[in-house]
Protein backbone atom coordinates (compact mmCIF):
# COMPACT_ATOMS: atom_id res chain seq x y z
CA UNK A 1 0.00 0.00 0.00
CA UNK A 2 1.27 3.38 -0.98
CA UNK A 3 0.35 6.08 1.29
CA UNK A 4 1.27 9.50 0.37
CA UNK A 5 1.63 12.04 3.72
CA UNK A 6 1.61 16.10 2.52
CA UNK A 7 1.81 18.77 4.67
CA UNK A 8 3.97 22.34 6.22
CA UNK A 9 6.89 22.11 8.08
CA UNK A 10 6.35 20.51 11.55
CA UNK A 11 3.15 19.21 10.79
CA UNK A 12 4.02 15.71 11.83
CA UNK A 13 4.75 13.80 8.52
CA UNK A 14 7.79 12.36 9.65
CA UNK A 15 6.36 11.94 13.43
CA UNK A 16 3.35 9.74 11.44
CA UNK A 17 6.04 7.65 8.75
CA UNK A 18 8.31 6.69 11.36
CA UNK A 19 5.54 5.81 14.01
CA UNK A 20 3.77 3.90 11.08
CA UNK A 21 6.94 1.89 10.27
CA UNK A 22 7.65 1.18 13.91
CA UNK A 23 4.56 -0.84 14.42
CA UNK A 24 5.28 -2.65 10.91
CA UNK A 25 6.75 -6.21 11.96
CA UNK A 26 9.74 -6.82 9.43
CA UNK A 27 12.50 -4.61 7.90
CA UNK A 28 11.97 -0.78 7.63
CA UNK A 29 14.08 0.95 4.59
CA UNK A 30 14.79 4.97 5.24
CA UNK A 31 15.11 6.12 1.92
CA UNK A 32 16.81 10.10 2.56
CA UNK A 33 16.57 12.56 -0.52
CA UNK A 34 18.50 15.22 1.29
CA UNK A 35 22.27 15.41 0.68
CA UNK A 36 24.55 17.17 2.73
CA UNK A 37 25.64 20.32 1.87
CA UNK A 38 29.45 21.64 2.40
CA UNK A 39 29.19 24.10 4.68
CA UNK A 40 25.19 24.20 6.10
CA UNK A 41 25.88 23.19 9.59
CA UNK A 42 21.82 23.89 10.28
CA UNK A 43 20.91 21.32 7.63
CA UNK A 44 23.75 18.71 9.00
CA UNK A 45 21.71 19.11 12.38
CA UNK A 46 18.03 18.32 10.68
CA UNK A 47 19.93 15.19 9.39
CA UNK A 48 21.11 14.33 12.37
CA UNK A 49 17.98 14.81 14.49
CA UNK A 50 15.82 12.87 11.98
CA UNK A 51 19.12 9.85 12.23
CA UNK A 52 19.06 9.70 15.70
CA UNK A 53 15.08 9.45 15.61
CA UNK A 54 15.11 6.05 13.62
CA UNK A 55 16.09 3.03 15.37
CA UNK A 56 19.78 1.34 14.87
CA UNK A 57 17.85 -1.69 13.22
CA UNK A 58 16.54 0.13 10.23
CA UNK A 59 18.62 0.50 7.02
CA UNK A 60 19.10 4.17 5.75
CA UNK A 61 18.91 4.50 1.30
CA UNK A 62 20.79 8.03 0.86
CA UNK A 63 19.27 8.76 -2.93
CA UNK A 64 18.92 12.30 -3.95
CA UNK A 65 17.54 11.21 -7.08
CA UNK A 66 17.29 7.55 -8.14
CA UNK A 67 14.30 6.53 -6.23
CA UNK A 68 13.27 3.93 -8.40
CA UNK A 69 16.65 2.35 -7.75
CA UNK A 70 16.35 3.16 -3.94
CA UNK A 71 12.51 1.52 -4.04
CA UNK A 72 14.53 -1.71 -5.90
CA UNK A 73 16.86 -2.29 -3.39
CA UNK A 74 13.96 -2.17 -0.58
CA UNK A 75 12.46 -4.99 -1.54
CA UNK A 76 10.02 -6.32 0.58
CA UNK A 77 11.00 -3.94 3.42
CA UNK A 78 9.08 -1.65 4.64
CA UNK A 79 9.73 2.12 2.93
CA UNK A 80 9.80 5.79 3.77
CA UNK A 81 10.63 8.23 1.56
CA UNK A 82 11.49 11.09 2.93
CA UNK A 83 10.94 13.36 1.05
CA UNK A 84 9.61 14.47 -2.40
CA UNK A 85 10.17 17.90 -1.55
CA UNK A 86 13.81 17.85 -1.83
CA UNK A 87 14.02 15.23 -4.61
CA UNK A 88 12.41 17.67 -6.66
CA UNK A 89 14.75 20.08 -5.53
CA UNK A 90 17.13 18.24 -6.48
CA UNK A 91 15.90 17.50 -9.86
CA UNK A 92 15.88 21.07 -10.49
CA UNK A 93 19.25 21.83 -9.13
CA UNK A 94 20.56 19.11 -11.73
CA UNK A 95 19.00 21.36 -14.47
CA UNK A 96 15.64 18.80 -15.28
CA UNK A 97 12.96 20.95 -16.90
CA UNK A 98 9.10 20.11 -15.76
CA UNK A 99 8.49 17.85 -18.02
CA UNK A 100 11.48 15.68 -17.23
CA UNK A 101 10.75 15.99 -13.75
CA UNK A 102 6.84 15.02 -13.72
CA UNK A 103 8.03 11.92 -16.21
CA UNK A 104 9.99 10.82 -13.19
CA UNK A 105 7.38 11.35 -10.74
CA UNK A 106 4.93 9.43 -12.65
CA UNK A 107 7.31 6.54 -13.00
CA UNK A 108 8.52 6.66 -9.19
CA UNK A 109 5.01 6.91 -7.80
CA UNK A 110 4.03 4.14 -10.41
CA UNK A 111 7.40 1.73 -9.09
CA UNK A 112 5.86 2.78 -5.67
CA UNK A 113 2.50 2.13 -5.95
CA UNK A 114 3.09 -1.44 -7.31
CA UNK A 115 5.61 -2.58 -4.18
CA UNK A 116 3.88 -5.34 -2.17
CA UNK A 117 5.41 -4.22 0.97
CA UNK A 118 4.37 -0.66 2.23
CA UNK A 119 5.28 2.78 1.53
CA UNK A 120 5.03 6.04 3.16
CA UNK A 121 6.01 8.51 1.20
CA UNK A 122 6.53 12.36 2.37
CA UNK A 123 6.30 15.40 0.99
CA UNK A 124 5.50 19.26 1.34
CA UNK A 125 2.77 21.60 0.48
CA UNK A 126 3.88 24.51 -0.57
CA UNK A 127 1.30 26.04 -2.11
CA UNK A 128 -0.35 27.60 0.83
CA UNK A 129 2.05 30.06 2.06
CA UNK A 130 3.00 33.35 1.22
CA UNK A 131 3.73 33.79 -2.83
CA UNK A 132 7.26 33.25 -3.74
CA UNK A 133 8.93 36.70 -4.50
CA UNK A 134 11.05 34.80 -7.32
CA UNK A 135 10.79 33.37 -10.26
CA UNK A 136 12.98 30.17 -8.81
CA UNK A 137 10.96 29.94 -5.85
CA UNK A 138 7.55 30.24 -8.37
CA UNK A 139 8.80 27.94 -10.54
CA UNK A 140 9.84 25.21 -7.52
CA UNK A 141 6.60 25.60 -5.85
CA UNK A 142 4.79 24.76 -9.46
CA UNK A 143 6.96 21.75 -10.24
CA UNK A 144 6.40 20.53 -6.80
CA UNK A 145 2.83 21.46 -6.88
CA UNK A 146 2.36 19.01 -10.20
CA UNK A 147 4.20 16.38 -8.52
CA UNK A 148 2.23 15.95 -5.67
CA UNK A 149 -0.71 15.57 -7.53
CA UNK A 150 1.17 12.59 -9.06
CA UNK A 151 1.85 10.96 -5.86
CA UNK A 152 -1.72 11.72 -4.52
CA UNK A 153 -3.47 10.29 -7.88
CA UNK A 154 -1.20 7.26 -7.60
CA UNK A 155 -1.37 6.37 -3.43
CA UNK A 156 -3.83 3.88 -1.88
CA UNK A 157 -4.40 6.79 0.38
CA UNK A 158 -3.43 10.28 0.77
CA UNK A 159 -3.33 12.01 3.96
CA UNK A 160 -3.06 16.36 4.40
CA UNK A 161 -1.44 16.73 8.11
CA UNK A 162 -2.09 20.05 10.30
CA UNK A 163 -0.54 20.42 13.70
CA UNK A 164 -0.15 16.92 14.33
CA UNK A 165 -3.86 15.66 13.07
CA UNK A 166 -4.39 14.17 9.62
CA UNK A 167 -7.63 14.70 6.51
CA UNK A 168 -7.55 12.53 4.60
CA UNK A 169 -7.50 13.81 0.86
CA UNK A 170 -10.24 12.34 -2.22
CA UNK A 171 -10.30 12.69 -5.30
CA UNK A 172 -12.20 15.45 -6.22
CA UNK A 173 -14.30 13.68 -8.58
CA UNK A 174 -15.50 11.60 -6.23
CA UNK A 175 -16.66 13.53 -3.73
CA UNK A 176 -18.85 15.62 -6.44
CA UNK A 177 -20.29 11.88 -8.09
Amino acid sequence: MLTFVLGGARSGKSALALELAAAHQGGVVYVATSPRIEGDADLDRRIDAHRAERPATWTTIEEPIDLVAALALAADSFVIVDCVTLWVSNLLWRGDDEHVITAAARETATAAAARKAPTVVISNEVGLGVHPATDVGRHFRDVLGRVNQIWAAAAERSLLLVAGRALPLQDPRTVLA
